[in-house]
């Protein structure tokens, strides 16, 4: 697994331009980008009022983390995708490297051979925005070493 990205304004502008243009072409109505741990990196598009993103992402976290594991014990050990659908939507998970996940929501206006094919390409996308954000990462230290020496005259040490 890969540490996070920390992202910053061009690289979370360039994963915005990668949902917004995957949505027009793919006439889905909402994508978003999330880690393995359910939270949201970046995201555009529309949901039902009442849909709150936080826990869709959370959950779908969660269910995409509990299918593969699922497909690891009937001995396939390649999962990238997720699909399920309801009446009046659909949800279509897909990885994007070991640490995130595009998740789209779309409804009866597009087809699932619409998103998967256009996922394809902005997956690729993401992934070149999250490594590039990953090898330029550079860790700035909270606290400086005279910092953490003067922690001893605030706590009285």
């Amino acid at each position: 697994m890969h540490s996070m990205p920390i992202l910053t304004i061009q690289s979370a502008n360039h994963l915005l331009d990668a949902l917004e243009d995957f949505l027009e072409k793919s006439e889905a109505s909402f994508a978003m980008v999330i880690d393995r741990g359910g939270a949201v990196l970046s995201q555009h598009g529309s949901l039902p009022s009442n849909a709150d993103t936080a826990t869709i992402a959370a959950l779908a976290a969660g269910s995409f983390a509990a299918t593969k594991e699922l497909a690891l014990r009937i001995g396939e050990t390649e999962f990238s995708a997720l699909h399920q659908q309801g009446e009046q939507s659909q949800i279509f998970m897909a990885g994007v490297d070991d640490d995130s996940i595009v998740v789209t929501v779309f409804g009866p206006q597009t087809t699932l051979g619409l998103v998967r094919f256009y996922s394809a390409r902005t997956i690729k996308r993401i992934a070149a925005v999250l490594m590039e954000s990953r090898a330029n990462q550079h860790v700035v230290p909270l606290f400086s070493e005279r910092d953490v020496r003067s922690t001893s005259t605030i706590f009285g040490r």
